[in-house]
């Protein structure tokens, strides 16, 4: 299950991330949208995670949770149609 995660502190990291939802279950991969023109953190990105069940416990612990300066949203990332 793809999951968005926004209103990230722009100094967070994708290892915090990882590290973060890893303590759910299995993270398949963890992306943090950047603006390429300055080189920081949009502040979102985006976690994957193989099994729905972990995935739906990590987006319940996590959403509202302060991590850095922020209080972070977690969602089910909807599948974009060209």
């Amino acid at each position: 299950m793809k999951l968005i995660i926004r209103n990230l502190d722009r100094s967070t990291t994708e290892g915090e991330i990882k590290i973060l939802f890893e303590e759910y279950g299995t993270v398949q991969s963890c992306d943090l949208v950047m603006d390429k023109a300055l080189g920081v953190s949009k502040g979102f990105g985006f976690v994957q995670m193989p099994k729905a069940a972990e995935a739906k416990v990590a987006m319940k612990a996590i959403n509202n949770k302060s991590i850095g300066n922020s209080k972070v949203r977690v969602k089910k990332a909807e599948d974009r149609t060209a």
